[in-house]
């Protein structure tokens, strides 16, 4: 079986970026299987590619090798890393593109309940292990300063595809950089509060709220000020804005063949509230 990569990008496809990263990819091994998680991240969008590569990745073999690169600092003093966690491996920018993955393992304790660009330092858990990616012997040379997507990364995870050990393209590390993924909260009426993360390009909105979180199905949901009673099984179940666990495991707000980010006039960031309906 050939080794699996996959992307992550803002690169878009109007222009040659997308194929210069496969074709550096290609050059080193061309037996990989290169696959598109996405390239149509909003330009310098990192939490948007964090939570796009976290829904993603746990459905792919163990030891899938993992590039993701919304990478706003490039040539900057931030570092690429490699992170290898007990089923794959991530190589990207550390500057928060892994939150969302580092979070849903080992969930990291900040109190933010907000979204914000500040990154914060974490100390990695026993479980993952994560190298500095420094040694030029793995690089693409010349090494161009706006495109290390291609010239740095990509023929990293074209070696790790090749089982090369992650402490060969540089030194071990101890912690890396998450941003703020909102926490949930409640207000003094008790009632949950949790905030939008994501939007689709159905115009669904996927909150920060499990299923497990939920006080039961029998539940109230103010989003926007739209009152939504109980959860939906699925799309079609009802007319208008309804509340479905997703795909992903989170609550949406969905609109029956429409936007219910149009509709409401939401965004990510916004807060939901979530009450008992008895």
């Amino acid at each position: 079986m050939s080794a699996i990569i996959t992307l992550t990008t803002d690169f878009g496809y109007d222009d040659a970026y997308v194929a210069a990263v496969k074709g550096a990819i290609l050059s080193i091994n061309p037996e990989a299987n290169i696959i598109d998680v996405s390239h149509s991240i909003e330009p310098q969008n990192i939490l948007q590619a964090a939570f796009i590569l976290n829904a993603a990745y746990r459905y792919f073999p163990k030891q899938t090798v993992h590039m993701a690169i919304v990478d706003p600092g490039v040539d900057s003093e931030r570092e690429g890393i490699i992170l290898k966690t007990p089923s794959a491996l991530f190589v990207a920018p550390d500057n928060g593109i892994l939150s969302y993955v580092v979070n849903d393992l080992f969930p990291v304790e900040t109190p933010s309940t907000q979204y914000g660009s500040d990154l914060n330092e974490i100390i990695l858990k026993t479980g993952l292990e994560a190298v500095t990616i420094t040694d030029p012997r793995f690089w693409r040379h010349p090494v161009n300063p706006t495109f290390h997507g291609r010239d740095i990364f990509a023929p990293v995870a074209a070696g790790l595809s090749l089982d090369i050990s992650i402490y060969e393209f540089g030194g071990k590390i101890n912690s890396l950089h998450v941003l703020p993924i909102p926490k949930l909260s409640f207000d003094p009426e008790g009632n949950l509060v949790g905030q939008v993360l994501h939007i689709d390009r159905f115009g669904n909105l996927i909150t920060n709220i499990r299923s497990a979180d939920l006080p039961g199905k029998d539940v109230m949901i103010e989003a926007a000020g739209h009152c939504i009673q109980g959860i939906s099984s699925y799309y079609a179940q009802n007319k208008g804005v309804m509340a479905i666990v997703g795909s992903t495991g989170y609550l949406e707000i969905s609109l029956r063949n429409g936007s219910a980010c149009d509709f409401l006039g939401m965004v990510v960031g916004d807060e939901i509230r979530v009450s008992s309906a008895v």
